[in-house]
């Protein structure tokens, strides 16, 4: 069995996305300072950074034109709240109504996504770091200036670096997606192991299904909203394109082969084939690791000789195994699953080698064009005014997390001046990124903050005290600062853990003490933490059940959407590829939100985990019926049958259609509309399974009786 070697994980994070933002935050806050202090005017050179920093927080992987405006609009309002707060500072009474006012209108930026989310964390974060900064005014307006000029030259930076390289983001992007999908495929080879724990693979498989999503949409949103890509005028545009969407369609595939496992194995053990589907879908995965690697570090990947020696010993072994079944030791469905699983297996080692061969055009004007409407595929977000008074309720989360937010930084402004720390500003700024709109996630952030601080503070305590080369300690705090950049979106427990060294080393060229600091850093996290975390419990709380309706209803309606998109291949003998795929867009989007959701509700009180049981078992059918409706596309698509008319089979589908709106009416109404719905039977001409294409009837079945199962699911939970 292949391991990926060490070297190799360095490399890809070397050359991701985590990496290059570090790489580029570290050069925009540290460079200005660099150079001021050549000319003994750290003092500017450390305000400039300041605006670097803030603006640096709104840099976030997405569209350059998303990107280039947030930084402009978080210039402008952090420029005007350093006058602000640098003229009101003095008075206690001004700088805590200028902080709450602003706390709660920054905090409903939540509404806008989280890019706008962060444009208001940027604008609270120069507040915060200005409130103990008391100085004549005609000193503010320079600092206010020389904070804008930071910020300009970071926004600068950032577009240069883009435009130095306009496909470098869209290329670690989709690499950074294929590995995800990559890590599933593995995970879903387990299912083909001896003694396998199922439940866990299984929930393991939706979280990273989870994950997959994410890493498409931020690849969707960045191929279909670069102009480069989208006219279609280069290559690399073309050929980035087409990866994608094949991409898409693989982990369709992938999603499809969804079987009885433990049948399976309890026919198949003992011929100890099943070991075989394990090897050879993990060798595709490594073929998916080279293809990700390709991507990012500009080279050709080749397809391995041993991959295709697999595939092929496991397609003589499936007709061994068959030709030597004539006493009928095996039963005929599962020889057809294993064939079928086979056969699907196929299907995605093709897709896998026209996307190797897609490297071998990478760079020529031959390379086709990928038919895919762009334009439907992109969400687009409303800026609209009346969508923030339309929020001002207290049944809108995010008007409920504003107000939080707004108490909290209030009371943590309170408890500052009364300690009267040297640095008490920490506290507010432990709580501005700590305090996240649900409890959960507040919860999470508090345990990585604290674990990051603490550890940290240990380390920079050490380094500080046993390296006194200054040389050293300024090699040391480069490394701490990229490897705080570079974490903060991967892991933010290791990006708090490089944090803190590099603020100690950093007050240490200061000659500001390090001991000390380090204890009251400490100090002032607990507290913060200790503050954010109680009123998210007890302040307006936002528990994860209240979305729990909703996120159920859209699941449904999606995998609805879907069916009706297959059923059309069987009935209508139509494919329109683009609702095709909107439909299987929405399918993964809802599933994702879902299981997210449902993952988030395990870290909150357990008062609050309301239908936990009944709840596990709808993601799990949902995710089941969209796994069913795949499959039965792909029987259609990719499946060498030959069809007759399957009219017969309507009123199946019919009634399974019947079946889910039926459950989405007893989820909206919060009660039974229709006590019993019957299952459609099959008719017996349908019963007998011979061969592959006999499997399409019982494909309609399966997914009728699982859209039972929901509506019968559907009954009992009342939300």
């Amino acid at each position: 069995m292949q391991i990926r070697q060490p070297i190799r994980n360095i490399q890809d994070f070397l050359l991701s996305t985590y990496f290059a933002d570090g790489l580029r935050i570290t050069i925009g806050v540290l460079l200005p300072s660099l150079i001021f202090a050549q000319y003994g005017m750290l003092k500017y050179g450390m305000t400039l950074s300041l605006g670097a920093l803030c603006v640096s927080v709104v840099d976030s992987p997405g569209p350059m034109v998303h990107r280039r405006n947030a930084m402009l609009i978080t210039t402008a309002l952090i420029f005007v709240f350093s006058i602000l707060t640098g003229l009101t500072n003095r008075n206690h009474y001004f700088i805590a109504f200028l902080l709450t006012v602003s706390s709660f209108i920054f905090s409903m930026f939540y509404i806008y996504g989280l890019r706008a989310a962060s444009i208001g964390t940027a604008t609270l974060l120069i507040i915060v770091l200005s409130i103990d900064d008391i100085r004549p005014w005609q000193e503010v307006m320079l600092h206010a200036f020389l904070v804008l000029a930071g910020s300009l030259w970071y926004t600068g930076l950032s577009y240069f670096v883009y435009r130095l390289r306009p496909f470098r983001l869209v290329q670690q992007s989709l690499s950074d997606s294929i590995l995800e999908v990559a890590e599933f495929l593995r995970e879903k080879a387990k299912f083909y192991h001896q003694n396998n724990n199922y439940d866990k693979t299984y929930a393991d498989l939706l979280q990273l299904q989870v994950s997959v999503h994410e890493k498409q949409d931020a690849v969707r949103e960045l191929l279909f909203r670069t102009r480069e890509i989208v006219r279609d005028s280069t290559p690399e545009g073309r050929f980035l394109l087409l990866v994608f969407v094949d991409m898409v369609d693989l982990f369709e595939q992938v999603m499809s082969t969804y079987y009885n496992y433990q049948q399976l194995h309890d026919q198949f053990d003992k011929a100890g084939i099943l070991s075989d589907y394990e090897m050879a879908i993990k060798r595709i995965s490594y073929a998916l690791d080279d293809i990700a690697f390709a991507l990012k570090s500009g080279g050709t990947p080749t397809i391995s000789k041993r991959l295709l020696i697999e595939i092929e010993r496991l397609k003589i072994k499936i007709n061994k195994l068959e030709e030597n079944n004539q006493n009928q030791e095996y039963n005929t469905l599962g020889i057809i699953a294993l064939k079928n699983i086979e056969v699907n297996i196929e299907n995605i080692l093709s897709r896998v080698k026209t996307i190797f061969s897609y490297f071998k055009l990478r760079r020529s004007e031959e390379i086709r064009k990928a038919e895919v409407d762009t334009e439907k595929f992109i969400t687009r977000q409303k800026f609209d005014f009346s969508l923030l008074t339309e929020n001002l309720t207290y049944s809108s989360s995010t008007f409920r997390h504003s107000l939080r937010v707004t108490v909290v930084m209030l009371l943590g402004f309170v408890v500052a001046q009364i300690l009267d720390f040297s640095h008490s500003y920490w506290i507010l700024l432990t709580i501005l990124v700590i305090s996240k709109p649900g409890f959960s996630l507040t919860k999470e952030r508090n345990y990585q903050r604290l674990i990051g601080t603490t550890i940290g503070a240990f380390i920079g305590m050490g380094v500080v005290s046993y390296i006194h080369d200054k040389d050293t300690l300024f090699i040391i705090l480069i490394i701490c600062m990229i490897g705080c950049y570079s974490f903060q979106r991967k892991n933010y427990v290791v990006s708090v853990l490089f944090m803190t060294p590099y603020i100690l080393i950093l007050f240490d060229f200061l000659g500001m003490g390090t001991i000390a600091l380090a204890r009251e850093r400490i100090y002032d996290t607990f507290i913060g933490s200790g503050i954010a975390l109680l009123a998210s419990y007890s302040l307006f709380p936002t528990w994860e059940h209240e979305k729990l309706k909703e996120a159920m209803i859209d699941i449904l309606k999606a995998n609805r959407a879907y069916y009706e998109q297959v059923i059309k291949l069987y009935f209508e003998k139509t494919y329109q590829r683009t609702e095709y795929k909107l439909a299987r867009k929405e399918v993964y989007v809802s599933t994702a939100n879902l299981a997210s959701l449902f993952q988030r509700m395990f870290s909150e009180p357990k008062s609050k985990q309301l239908f936990i049981k009944e709840v596990h078992q709808f993601t799990a059918l949902s995710h089941l019926i969209s796994s069913y409706v795949a499959t039965l596309s792909l029987y259609n698509k990719e499946h060498d049958f030959v069809f007759e008319n399957f009219d017969a089979l309507k009123p199946v589908s019919n009634n399974t259609i019947y079946l889910l709106d039926t459950a989405i009416e007893n989820l909206e109404q919060g009660k039974s509309v229709i006590d019993n719905v019957p299952l459609i039977r099959l008719a017996e001409s349908f019963t007998a399974v011979k061969k592959g294409e006999d499997l399409v009837p019982e494909q309609f079945d399966l997914i009728q009786k699982v859209a039972y199962d929901i509506y019968k699911l559907s009954v009992k939970i009342k939300i």
